[in-house]
């Protein structure tokens, strides 16, 4: 009887053939949980078994089916290399790969040249972006940053720290000295990871260690940050936006933000919507958890070479010769022919500022990425200042942990409270049980009701931090932003948010129909965001959510403290998995 209910089932009874069926069926399943397609050479014969098919065909014969097609067809389903498609999933990353080989492929000999012959002028101007330092290494923000101007698709990956957000402020100076009248548009997937950017651009841009060009200072001021949806235009009810091939984005050049969260459909379709000639700079942490719904590009086109940072002799000789005095040569390891698209367009930045500093969360989040066991017991056999795990979870712990909540409630001022709500959060990997989101936040509630600094009087009571979980367009709110509950002058309540500009702005609640508690929130929502203290609550179970990226996530939104909460034996079992969703992105660029 539960096979009724399931939707997978049904998608595969849909199409009434009953060969494909055990196909479709895990299709369906293998969606849902973020592949892009099936690898027709990694199927689980006991899984099919155990929904209930009995018969299991030779892979071989799906393309005698009339619902399947190949490459170039208009049948329903897909057979690529191996794997099965949804036609629509197909074309998106058929899409993808073919508009990122364009992009570097319209990259010119002749343009290279004269691009070299003015970083050749820029010398002085590139030791006073990148002074001389003792790492002993090279400088990874500075060959990003010059490989940003040779390129017009580049990739910038890199851990928390790493200066992703200080290297794009920097090649923007190049860039705006090559062209003063360079059009600039500054994206992420939520409106509070653009929001982050855009103040991180504008705090760089003060900071006297980094010497910008007035001219850059001048468009950081000037920068409005953007949803991915709103810079192409979206249209309410509508799965198509404003912008695409035949109306591009005017934009000159196009940088993204948090790119490890864009799905692989809002991915084809910002790809698509970029002109011609335009520059497209991608920043994102390959470590951090893939989009909640389908695709894991941004990690599969920084994997789907075998070794990142490196340069042909050429390429590496010219960037030696304009390194400013005292930095360290592109070493030998880093230079090698490659006929790979993607060669010398990937930059990865290796060295953690923030964490520089003896911090261990930096120590902690490697080791977990890397599934270092014996570092991992080291520190939940002891705990330091910064990582604290608790294998034995206690309610005392979370109490003590929410406390400093009581900050944001006390703050008269709505600008002032909305930042201390952002010092600290409560992340849970799973929604439902004892250690999930809604049964967590129903305790801080209750806590906080019992210290009378609450009164649940409705849904929106005064207070009550919340998070959008859906995008309105017409109120301008997006999926991820986070607002707080507040009377206001009149003494009537309202949602209150703070706007890229940072600019308050008051929403009655009415109008807000898809939004949570956000006293706690899933790791998943907690990307694109930083808070100075951070409380991770792992179930009592194993879960096929668990994986290391998962809580590399978790740890890394902390900038100075982790409390992690979870078994030994749990946090081990975690790392141990590794998040591997079905593409086909890889082949790709190798074929």
């Amino acid at each position: 009887m539960l096979q009724t209910f399931d939707v997978h089932r049904q998608f595969a009874d849909f199409f009434n053939n009953k060969k494909l069926e055990p196909f479709l069926y895990l299709l369906s399943k293998r969606f849902s949980e973020g592949h892009i397609c099936l690898d027709l050479e990694d199927i689980d014969q006991e899984e099919i078994k155990e929904a209930g098919f009995r018969e299991i065909p030779n892979p071989e014969t799906l393309s005698a089916e009339n619902l399947i097609g190949k490459e170039g067809d208009y049948q329903p389903f897909i057979v690529w290399n191996n794997k099965l498609y949804m036609q629509r999933y197909f074309n998106y990353e058929s899409l993808v790969s073919n508009k990122i080989k364009e992009r570097i492929a319209s990259e010119k000999d002749s343009d290279k040249q004269a691009i070299e012959s003015k970083l050749i002028q820029l010398k002085t101007m590139l030791a006073s972006l990148f002074p001389s330092d003792t790492l002993g290494k090279p400088d990874w923000q500075m060959m990003a940053a010059i490989m940003a101007v040779f390129n017009r698709f580049t990739i910038i990956t890199g851990g928390p720290g790493t200066g992703k957000t200080t290297t794009v402020a920097k090649i923007l100076s190049l860039l705006l000295e090559l062209n003063p009248n360079l059009k600039v548009a500054l994206a992420a997937p939520t409106g509070k990871a653009a929001a982050r950017m855009a103040e991180s651009l504008k705090e760089t841009a003060s900071k006297s260690t980094i010497k910008l060009t007035e001219k850059a200072k001048i468009l950081f001021a000037g920068l409005e940050p953007s949803t991915i949806h709103r810079l192409l235009g979206a249209r309410p009810q509508e799965i198509y936006f404003k912008h695409n091939r035949e109306n591009p984005i005017p934009h000159d050049l196009i940088i993204v933000d948090e790119s490890s969260m864009i799905d692989i459909a809002l991915f084809a379709k910002l790809l698509d919507a970029i002109k011609p000639g335009a520059e497209m700079i991608f920043l994102g942490d390959k470590d951090q958890l893939a989009s909640v719904e389908a695709g894991s590009l941004f990690g599969d086109l920084c994997t789907a070479q075998k070794q990142l940072n490196t340069f042909s002799p050429e390429k590496a000789n010219f960037i030696n010769s304009i390194l400013p005095e005292g930095k360290t040569k592109l070493p030998k390891e880093n230079i090698k022919e490659s006929t790979h698209p993607l060669f010398e367009h990937i930059i990865e930045l290796q060295h953690s500022y923030r964490f520089a500093a003896g911090g261990n969360i930096g120590v902690f989040s490697k080791a977990i990425i890397e599934n270092n066991s014996a570092v991992l017991k080291e520190f939940i056999q002891n705990p330091t200042e910064d990582i604290v795990i608790e294998t034995e979870p206690k309610d005392r712990t979370l109490m003590d942990f929410i406390k400093k909540y009581r900050d944001f409630m006390e703050e008269k001022d709505i600008k002032k409270a909305l930042n201390k709500l952002n010092n600290l959060r409560v992340l849970c990997a799973i929604r439902e049980g004892k250690y999930g989101l809604y049964e967590t936040n129903r305790k801080i509630e209750k806590y906080f009701r019992d210290q009378n600094l609450i009164s649940i009087t409705g849904t929106f009571y005064e207070h009550r931090p919340v998070i959008v979980t859906g995008n309105n367009y017409e109120l301008g709110l997006y999926n991820g932003d986070i607002g707080i509950v507040r009377k206001d002058e009149k003494g009537k309540l309202k949602v209150w948010f703070e706007d890229a500009d940072g600019n308050l702005r008051g929403i009655l609640p009415a109008f807000i129909t898809a939004a949570e508690t956000v006293f706690a929130m899933t790791i998943h929502k907690s990307q694109g965001s930083e808070f100075d203290h951070v409380f991770v609550q792992l179930p009592d179970f194993d879960n096929p959510i668990l994986t290391r990226e998962l809580l590399y996530t978790a740890v890394t939104r902390a900038k100075q403290k982790v409390v992690v909460q979870g078994s030994e034996e749990i946090i081990l079992q975690t790392c141990e998995k590794r998040v591997k969703r079905g593409s086909g992105i890889a082949e790709r660029f190798e074929n």
